[in-house]
């Protein structure tokens, strides 16, 4: 175990860490201010402090307002976390209490996964926690790590395959692809022919601007191409779609088998090999230990077992 060095360690403040983190979540004096409970005077004082005792500007102005420097990138995670665990220890929280507390939790999930998880955990917390809500924000595996990092999430639904290690992760659930499509449009049989497959123009939903995901990749590695008709950046548009356009639509499966049900759609195994992919539940660190946070995650792990045992 590391050696304490209480005579260096007794000259820092711990409240200039707080400050440290509120300026660094914020982004802002004034907000860092508010959110500590400080004058804006008082918090331009302690960011002088801080700029003198870690030797770096921290914050700088910019255009769009205050940047982070890379020292301060560097300090914000292990600030944060070592706050959060004093948190725990010095200020032994309560309990959390499911049936009597207020809180708001805010989760980032793609569309698709809303509809398969959101149902099933709204009717658990009307149950069980009436006065709790949910703040709920379209993300991706892009931005996800940065909004956890600065507090704009409590939590993430989705497909990641990165982060930290202050980023912690559970698997949820695996997830495949199906074909979904209308059959009084397309007169096929299923399951499709690979013929079949190429010969109509497909809708991809997508984040980015390329137009190419999981099935343009392993149709390159059969050196194929399909036809794309329209991108979207969600799956919620693309069932009205596919009923009144002759097109094709490749999407997770469980959504799949949704939409078919509910818009009298027909599906059908993909004619290629593509990857099954992992759904898990990401967030910081910090939040390891906090009671609310930890009956988040049991609660969303338990809906998702209900989803993975649904076909």
């Amino acid at each position: 175990m590391t050696s304490i060095d209480h005579a260096n360690l007794s000259r820092l403040d711990l409240n200039l860490l707080v400050a440290f983190d509120a300026l660094l979540t914020e982004r802002s004096v004034t907000r860092a201010a508010a959110r500590v409970g400080l004058g804006q005077s008082a918090m331009s004082h302690n960011l002088g402090r801080l700029r003198v005792l870690f030797g770096d500007e921290l914050l700088t102005r910019g255009a769009d307002g205050m940047r982070p420097t890379p020292r301060a990138l560097e300090l914000a995670d292990p600030v944060r976390v070592t706050l959060a665990q004093i948190q725990a220890a010095v200020l032994q929280r309560e309990a959390f209490d499911p049936s009597t507390a207020e809180r708001t939790f805010r989760i980032g999930l793609a569309d698709s996964i809303e509809v398969a998880i959101i149902p099933g955990l709204l009717a658990r917390l009307r149950q069980a926690a009436p006065s709790v809500s949910l703040r709920l924000r379209s993300i991706n595996r892009f931005t996800i790590l940065e909004e956890l990092d600065t507090g704009k999430l409590d939590l993430g639904i989705g497909v990641f395959d990165h982060g930290q290690l202050h980023h912690k992760r559970r698997p949820l659930y695996k997830e495949s692809f199906l074909c979904l499509f209308n059959s009084a449009l397309l007169n096929f049989s299923t399951p499709i022919s690979l013929e079949d497959y190429l010969s109509v123009p497909h809708v991809l939903a997508s984040l980015t601007d390329d137009a190419h995901g999981a099935v343009d990749e392993a149709l390159a590695k059969l050196k194929l191409k399909r036809t794309i008709a329209l991108t979207t950046p969600g799956f919620l548009a693309v069932p009205f779609v596919v009923r009144q356009a002759p097109l094709m639509t490749t999407m997770p499966s469980r959504l799949a088998r949704y939409f078919a049900e509910a818009f009298g759609l027909a599906t059908s195994p993909a004619p290629i090999d593509l990857p099954s992919f992992a759904i898990s539940l990401l967030w910081h660190g910090s939040f390891d230990h906090d009671p609310g946070h930890v009956w988040l995650r049991q609660t969303v792990s338990a809906v998702a077992s209900e989803v993975a045992s649904r076909l």
